[in-house]
């Protein structure tokens, strides 16, 4: 099932205190933070890396991580709700855990 465009401005609208951009791909969406893959959008779905950083956020905040595989064959990765003030901090840490983009 692919992700509706709608589910994708939503979770757009609610990140918005981030510089978050999408490329579609295959029916679902990638997200991007600061250049880097975050995470994205599969089946109405908003699933992010699961870096030590994350992990260590979701704990500190003595929240379980909710894992999920976004396709067949793909790791697990964090299941976020857009809703969540949290989110917006996974967003960041996940992204600052990334390498920089090679030139």
């Amino acid at each position: 099932m692919a992700s509706d465009k709608s589910y994708l401005q939503f979770v757009l609208d609610e990140l918005s205190a981030l510089e978050l951009s999408y490329r579609p791909m295959m029916g679902e969406y990638v997200l991007y933070c600061d250049g880097k893959v975050v995470g994205g959008i599969y089946d109405n779905r908003l699933l992010l890396k699961p870096t030590k950083s994350a992990l260590a956020i979701l704990k500190e905040e003595e929240r379980a991580a909710q894992w999920e595989i976004p396709y067949e064959g793909a790791k697990e990765m964090i299941a976020a709700d857009a809703e969540d003030c949290l989110t917006v901090e996974l967003i960041q840490a996940v992204a600052a855990d990334l390498p920089e983009k090679r030139k």
